[in-house]
C-alpha cells in the first residue's frame, strides 16, 4: 500500500520537526511549510492526502487558508486538521465552520493526533464504491463525489458530505448526536457533541437554496432524522 503524504503547516520549526519525526516513524511521508503561501503551492502541486494546519501564522492565517481550500473545487475534498492554541469553545466552532475535519488544541498528545489522522484519512476514503443515492430531487453520487438538487450542483464541505451520505443511506431513522459522531466522525474521535449541531446547520444552509433543508429534521430530546415527511 502506498504511503500517505501529510503536509505539516506551522511557523514554528520545533513543531514541524516534532510532527515530522512522529509521522515518519508511523509510516507517513511528510511535506513541510512554514506559512500559508508555501502550503498553498504544495497543496496545488503535490496533492497531499491530509493537511495539518496551524491556525495562527504570520501573514495569511491558517483559518483563512482553510476557507480558501474549501471554496476551491480542486482542493475542497482534501482533509484538514486544524492545530491551534485557541481552546475556547467559540474558537472551535469558528474552526469547524470553515469546514475543517478536526480540531486539535496545543499542547496535544502525539498519540491522540495520530489516532485522529488515521480516523480522518479512513473517513475520506469511505464511500468510493457505493451506489448513487436519490431522495426527493436530491442526488448524491459517491463515485463522482458530487451532490445535486434537480440537476443543480450543491457544494458541500467534506464533513457535510459525509453527514448527508449517512443520512441518505439511513432515511427516516432518528440518530442521537453520539450516534452521528460515531458513524460520521468515528468512534475514536474525541470532540464535543455540539460539533454535530455546527455541521447540521451548515448542511441545512447548503440545502436551503433548493428548499430541501426541511429534510434534516430535529427530533426534540432524541437527535436528528432525514425524512421527506414534515414534522
Amino acid at each position: 500500500m502506498a504511503k500517505k503524504t501529510i503536509l505539516v503547516v506551522d511557523d514554528e520549526q520545533s513543531i514541524r520537526d516534532m510532527l515530522t519525526l512522529a509521522l515518519e516513524l508511523n509510516g507517513y511521508d511528510c511535506l513541510l511549510a512554514e506559512n500559508a503561501s508555501e502550503a498553498n503551492d504544495l497543496i496545488v502541486n503535490k496533492r497531499p492526502d491530509l493537511v495539518l494546519l496551524d491556525w495562527m501564522m504570520p501573514g495569511i492565517s491558517g483559518i483563512e487558508l482553510a476557507r480558501r481550500l474549501r471554496r476551491d473545487s480542486n482542493t475542497k475534498s482534501i482533509p484538514v486538521i486544524m492545530i491551534t492554541a485557541k481552546s475556547a469553545q467559540s474558537n472551535k466552532i469558528d474552526g469547524l465552520e470553515t469546514g475543517v475535519d478536526d480540531y486539535v488544541t496545543k499542547p496535544f498528545s502525539t498519540m491522540e493526533l495520530l489516532a485522529r489522522i488515521k480516523t480522518v484519512l479512513r473517513r475520506s476514503q469511505q464511500g468510493d464504491h457505493e451506489h448513487t443515492l436519490f431522495y426527493k430531487g436530491l442526488v448524491l453520487d459517491p463515485l463522482a463525489h458530487r451532490v445535486s438538487a434537480n440537476g443543480n450542483a450543491i457544494n458541500l464541505g467534506p464533513t457535510e458530505y459525509r453527514l448527508l451520505h449517512f443520512f441518505m443511506s439511513h432515511p427516516e431513522r432518528v440518530f442521537s448526536r453520539e450516534q452521528l459522531l460515531d458513524n460520521v466522525w468515528g468512534a475514536d474521535v474525541y470532540i464535543d457533541n455540539r460539533t454535530v449541531d455546527v455541521h447540521i446547520r451548515r448542511l441545512r444552509k447548503a440545502l436551503s437554496a433548493y428548499r430541501l433543508d426541511q429534510l434534516i429534521q430535529t427530533v426534540r430530546g432524541a437527535g436528528y432524522r432525514f425524512s421527506k415527511e414534515l414534522n
